[in-house]
């Protein structure tokens, strides 16, 4: 099922790693400034409840 790439596997395949580092990046970047953005929306709701 995977197609003969020929003398352009190494350049295809280079980039669909390229482009999945860079994904997984993107998500993980995304997911610790959603973490971080929600704790501080808490200790600013906590801070004005008091």
């Amino acid at each position: 099922m995977i197609p003969d790439l020929g003398k352009y596997a190494t350049d295809v395949l280079s980039a669909y790693a390229i482009a999945l580092v860079l994904l997984i990046g993107l998500v993980g970047l995304s997911l610790r400034q959603s973490a971080k953005a929600r704790k501080a929306l808490n200790d600013a709701e906590r801070k004005s409840r008091k």
